[in-house]
């Protein structure tokens, strides 16, 4: 079950990728949105290529996306693409490569597809409901993966390159003796390093973010066998909400025993 929507999700996320290191390699000019965030035509151009792919293959389908505008339409719709065509703008316009495209659809407010593509790398991670999460190189097989079995101590920890925040920092130094490492990592790649076993802990208590920055990982992540929750109540986010902004933050882990609030 939704294949389909899988395979046009990662024909869309190519073509867009295309486009957006077509613009990365050039001198592209930086606007600042009404919100004080940047946005660049790589934005602009992936929102259009993905919405024309996806809109075209399923016209009944409704889109909450960063770029375009939302005209609450989709709130009665049963289908929801989420669409974030270049999440990490500040790393993009830095040029450290730590970008990524977000890709999720939502089904009654649950993701049911959720897709995470990663240009400078090439490479793909992708879930489906109730099928597990995988990671595929362009021109390779898809790879299943899976979080770590990490508990208590050894921590790889990750933290944002451009939102790390005090209390985030604060709530590192509370338990040094659990962490091995904290690293910086840009945009939604934070999702797909845990859910490849590559991490195991991330915190975000800033309310900067918004629907498409999380939808896609959260499902990958979840199918790898890890979790997002919200703080401070542990809770599961909801998606196609009326406000998109994930205002409490959210923790990625790859077990709940390494919460450590």
């Amino acid at each position: 079950m939704y294949e389909k929507e899988l395979e046009k999700m990662k024909e869309a996320a190519s073509k867009a990728q295309t486009w957006i290191l077509s613009v990365y390699h050039t001198d592209f000019q930086v606007e600042i949105k009404s919100d004080d965030s940047p946005v660049t035509s790589a934005d602009k151009g992936a929102d259009k290529i993905i919405r024309d792919t996806l809109g075209e293959a399923f016209p009944d389908y409704a889109f909450l996306t960063e770029e375009s505008k939302d005209t609450k339409e989709r709130l009665s719709k049963e289908y929801v693409f989420v669409v974030d065509p270049v999440d990490g703008t500040k790393e993009f316009v830095s040029r450290n490569g730590q970008f990524t495209t977000n890709i999720a659809l939502v089904r009654n407010h649950e993701v049911v597809v959720g897709l995470i593509n990663i240009p400078m790398l090439d490479t793909m991670f992708f879930a489906i409901k109730g099928q597990g999460a995988w990671k595929q190189k362009r021109g390779e097989e898809p790879v299943s993966i899976h979080v770590s079995d990490r508990i208590g101590k050894n921590l790889r920890a990750l933290r944002s390159i451009s939102f790390f925040n005090g209390k985030e920092k604060e709530t590192y130094e509370k338990h040094p003796e659990l962490y091995a490492s904290i690293t910086p990592l840009g945009a939604a790649q934070k999702f797909c390093a845990i859910a490849e076993g590559q991490a195991e802990v991330f915190y975000r208590f800033s309310a900067g973010t918004k629907e498409w920055d999380v939808a896609a990982g959260d499902l990958i992540l979840s199918e790898a066998g890890g979790i997002m929750i919200v703080p401070p109540n542990q809770v599961k986010l909801k998606y196609n909400r009326e406000d998109v902004y994930n205002r409490q933050g959210y923790v990625l882990l790859n077990r709940i025993e390494n919460l450590a609030l």
